[in-house]
């Protein structure tokens, strides 16, 4: 007899639709069903809330971030207000469409720093969770442009390369880096990034390579897969300590999917933690108060958000063509358009930032800013922070490892209803004070040559904010999201409380349920956030398939 997941399930057991129910097909979600579905003989229903991944505009390298409102493929999530950063209100927007976050980013690829991934190891007290246990699988997934060997994989599905084009402005500011000091860093994703240099971007020759086309795309004509999107999942389906399908809304109708196998949650570091607690797995209080009946009291889901967060540096340049100043209007973006429609190349190639720098500050003895150079003011022009449209650039000044904790919780019993989110950013006075020093040290950079010859002056903060007390109220009014949220269901060992997965990623008390996405991370990783929620997914897919592969033989 075939089995179709968890030991001793048959393929054929009474009231199973399918093997596993994969829940959200972004970034996870689609390694999952790409993994379970080349290399067993498992029936898989992958459930979307978003829509399918059918826009052009999603497909090229500049294309959701300056032809679509984000609000179309976005869910935008309101923060509660953030008390130590102005009271204000900010909006994190998460992927709503097939591919999640890989179909809407900006398509940095980084991995971060190899200390990143021990600390997981050292957080679930296990072997399995560590630089040297991921690597073989960012290399899996891996086909790079122009890297091989030890660190690189070169012929995986997911393109990696380098952008299509390098604007000016790109170059003056690794130069101004290196002239302050920095080694130029050919390879930013050995585990140790530091210095300054060029990103590479999961695309190549101006076309974006989303996980629903890298992972998802071989294997969507497989008849023993179901993509279901406009679905909202509203619980997960417990009975006796066990998942055994989901609750979902299609165009208006409930419908129940049950599963013989597992439910894999790959809905994000927002959406996993409020299914779980709306399905009775959560803090008991918290569940109660909702009149939500209680599965597995776990005090862990929902706490531990974090996320990077960043304010910019605005400075004004002298028009002379070196960045993306109006590349986007009248002769120009005929020109443009042309240039990549012919030879695919050209300005249209490139996601619009392609150099970056690490920094240490005076808290460690490894980076912990990161300046993105940004070749243009994308930024509003009304408001608080309004700035005028101008040639310039942005020097984006973020936090690779936030020391601040936040937390998610659910804002009513109705599934429709958004959670409340409190990143609780600059809550501990290390990261301002690491965001004050990370912005010292871009002011810097922009003040040397080569790069101070093309700029005209500082738009924000201005000259006049110098002392470090006015440079941290201005980073209170202006820092946001990177759009990086993890933590919220995180890995753990199991005499914590507030562990919510164990080293399998399999939910504490719950059978059959797993979380294979950022949410599990017990701390974020130095780096933009798609790869490694890919190889999180592909290495917990490595800890189911041997077990399933197992259960099947001895079903035989």
């Amino acid at each position: 007899m075939k089995t179709n997941g968890a030991a001793g399930v048959p393929s054929s057991a009474a009231g199973a639709d399918c093997g596993y129910v994969i829940v959200g097909a972004g970034s996870a979600g689609c390694v999952a069903a790409w993994r379970l579905l080349t290399e067993t003989d498992a029936h898989v229903v992958l459930l979307e809330t978003g829509s399918d991944y059918t826009s052009p505009y999603l497909k090229l390298s500049p294309g959701y971030s300056r032809l679509v409102p984000k609000g179309i493929h976005c869910t935008l999530h309101q923060t509660v207000p953030q008390v130590h950063a102005g009271n204000r209100v900010l909006e994190v927007a998460t992927g709503r469409v097939v591919g999640g976050g890989s179909s809407v980013n900006a398509q940095v690829y980084m991995r971060g720093y190899r200390a990143d991934y021990d600390q997981w190891g050292e957080s679930a007290g296990s072997a399995l969770w560590n630089w040297s246990s991921l690597l073989p699988h960012f290399r899996r997934l891996e086909g790079n442009q122009k890297f091989a060997g030890e660190f690189h994989g070169s012929a995986g599905p997911l393109t990696v390369a380098d952008p299509g084009f390098f604007c000016e402005y790109s170059h003056l500011f690794v130069k101004a880096a290196q002239v302050r000091g920095l080694p130029f860093t050919a390879d930013f994703n050995v585990g140790a990034p530091v210095g300054t240099g060029y990103l590479q971007f999961t695309a190549r020759g101006g076309r974006r390579c989303s996980a629903a086309e890298a992972f998802l795309g071989q294997v969507r004509s497989n008849p023993r897969l179901r993509v279901i999107t406009r679905a909202r999942v509203n619980r997960i389906l417990i009975e006796n300590h066990r998942a055994v399908g989901v609750e979902y809304v299609q165009g208006g109708r409930r419908q129940v999917l049950r599963c013989g196998g597992e439910v894999l949650m790959a809905a994000g570091a927002l959406a996993s933690p409020k299914l779980l607690m709306l399905s009775g797995i959560g803090p008991a209080a918290q569940l109660g108060r909702f009149g939500i009946p209680v599965h597995a009291d776990l005090p862990g889901v929902g706490q531990n958000l974090h996320d990077h967060a960043g304010s910019p540096l605005v400075l004004s340049g002298n028009s002379r063509g070196y960045g993306y100043f109006r590349q986007d209007k009248g002769w120009r973006l005929w020109w443009n358009l042309l240039e990549y429609g012919l030879f695919r190349r050209g300005r249209l190639t490139t996601v619009g930032g392609e150099a970056t720098s690490f920094h240490i500050t005076r808290e460690s003895s490894i980076p912990t800013v990161q300046i993105y150079c940004v070749p243009m003011i994308a930024y509003a022009n009304t408001g608080a922070d309004a700035v005028p449209a101008v040639d310039g650039i942005k020097l984006h000044v973020t936090l690779l490892r936030p020391h601040s904790r936040g937390s998610l919780s659910l804002r009513s019993a109705d599934p429709a209803d958004l959670p409340l989110v409190d990143p609780n950013y600059l809550a501990d006075g290390r990261d301002l004070q690491n965001l004050v020093d990370g912005m010292r040290i871009a002011r810097d950079i922009a003040a040397t040559p080569p790069l101070c010859q093309a700029l005209t002056g500082e738009l924000q903060p201005g000259s006049a904010v110098c002392d470090d007390r006015a440079v941290a109220e201005y980073i209170r009014s202006t820092v946001r999201t990177d759009w990086h949220p993890v933590g919220t269901c995180r890995m753990g060992r199991e005499d914590d409380p507030m562990t919510v997965v164990n080293e399998n990623l399999s939910v504490r008390g719950i059978e059959r349920l797993r979380v294979i996405d950022a949410s599990v991370m017990p701390n974020i990783v130095s780096a933009n956030t798609n790869a490694p929620t890919m190889a999180l997914a592909d290495r917990g897919l490595s800890l189911i398939i041997p077990r399933r592969k197992e259960a099947h033989e001895l079903a035989k």
